[in-house]
């Protein structure tokens, strides 16, 4: 993961804010001066926000987790759909469906619904229905992929938000701190810092500075995932080796025993019983007759 630059930045247009009369006064940490009633943003701040977020985010990654994208904003639509693609994220770059979050189980019926579709017009009977009704389901289809297509891998709430701009994306902020999900956004001077658990201040309106910041945090996610991969790989060696070892600890005991001497004779049922076992008695002598006395 390459390091943020100062100039980099500089040239990207990161630290061009909005006009003084409509800044939020909140945002005043992050402001480095006034220049002809602009205000100007501080890159040091930015680079420090954006590594504290590239370390987050990358740790979300490591773990598996989902990172949804949201930016709806005309500059940013092509920048987010081209980049996320290449770590396979979720995003959303048309209109931010309502309740995506706090009513996600609806969502997720309008995901199958085109799933279903899609199964229909696959099947061979779709072509022997009228043209009429061929229309109407190719366009429903297609509006909803419109909408949805880029989450219809998202079986379950995303760990993370990143958005773009989140005035124009208040809705996505609302029902993130509603579900207290993370949210990571590009803050410019008018937006409100609070809101966001990670923000980093930069210019979110010139396509440059947005893709400057996405390319930072989008690399952060592929070396996160890079990281998990390398970790299995790790696991499933050390669990070959030990499934080796155990092998040759079994083999071990059968190759001594073989070497070793002739194994004892077990005793038979009739030699195993004690009177088999008992020393016979040794038999009794005869008695003598008494010898006669001698005539005189």
């Amino acid at each position: 993961m390459t390091e943020l630059k100062f100039e980099e930045l500089l040239e990207a247009g990161c630290h061009f804010g909005h006009l003084k009369r409509k800044w939020n006064p909140k945002m005043a940490p992050y402001i480095f001066k006034e220049q002809n009633g602009t205000h100007v943003i501080d890159l040091q701040k930015t680079i420090a926000k954006a590594n504290e977020a590239a370390t987050a985010l990358k740790q979300i990654a490591k773990s598996g987790k989902k990172v949804l994208f949201v930016a709806t904003k005309k500059q940013a639509k092509e920048i987010v759909a081209e980049m996320v693609k290449s770590v396979d994220m979720p995003f959303v770059t048309e209109r931010w469906p309502g309740g995506m979050l706090t009513n996600f189980t609806t969502i997720r019926k309008a995901v199958k619904k085109m799933n279903n579709l899609d199964a229909m017009m696959k099947d061979k009977d779709f072509n022997n229905i009228s043209k009429r009704e061929r229309l109407q389901v190719q366009r429903e289809r297609a509006k909803l992929d419109k909408n949805l297509g880029s989450i219809a891998d998202l079986t379950r709430l995303p760990s993370a938000l990143f958005i773009i701009d989140i005035n124009k994306e208040h809705i996505a902020v609302a029902e993130a701190r509603r579900l207290n999900i993370p949210t990571f956004a590009l803050v410019d001077t008018n937006c409100n810092p609070d809101l966001i658990d990670f923000p980093i201040p930069a210019n979110d309106d010139a396509s440059k500075s947005i893709a400057a910041i996405l390319k930072y945090m989008v690399e952060a996610i592929q070396e996160g995932l890079n990281e998990r991969l390398l970790d299995k790989d790790n696991h499933a060696d050390e669990e070959d080796d030990t499934e080796a070892e155990e092998t040759q600890t079994e083999e071990r005991p059968s190759r001594e025993e073989g070497r070793g001497r002739r194994p004892r004779r077990q005793p038979t049922r009739r030699e195993a019983t004690p009177e088999a076992t008992a020393a016979p008695e040794p038999a009794a002598e005869p008695e003598q007759a008494p010898e006669a006395p001698a005539a005189e």
